[in-house]
């Protein structure tokens, strides 16, 4: 008896990774193992920098809150260490738009830490 082999689910799994790769340049877009190799490796990329992302902006927001807070005498550490001690519980995200977009509340804070 012959081999039984289940084309319709392998050429689903070829055409949902031909499907991620629309948009790629010469054969990556329509070439099964080359394609395959693209996705996987845009994958990869793709979870590395989901968590690369939250570094990148964690560090833009403390740039900015130390551009801001030396603006009134304070370094960054000296700024963050009064505002906990303060108790006043507003993140960096938070604290750094108001630096770039609300100077005025954020000078508000800085009066209220010193």
């Amino acid at each position: 008896m012959p081999r039984s082999v289940n084309h319709v689910a392998s050429r689903a799994r070829r055409k949902k990774i031909l499907k991620f790769a629309k948009g790629y340049w010469g054969r990556r877009k329509n070439v099964w193992t080359i394609a395959k190799n693209a996705v996987e490796r845009a994958w990869q990329y793709a979870y590395r920098d989901r968590r690369t992302r939250k570094r990148d902006f964690r560090k833009l927001w403390i740039q900015r809150i130390n551009a801001a807070a030396r603006q009134y005498g304070l370094n960054y550490s000296q700024f963050i260490h009064k505002v906990q001690k303060a108790g006043i519980e507003l993140n960096r995200k938070v604290l750094a738009d108001l630096a770039m977009n609300h100077p005025a509340a954020f000078e508000a804070i800085v009066n209220l830490v010193k």
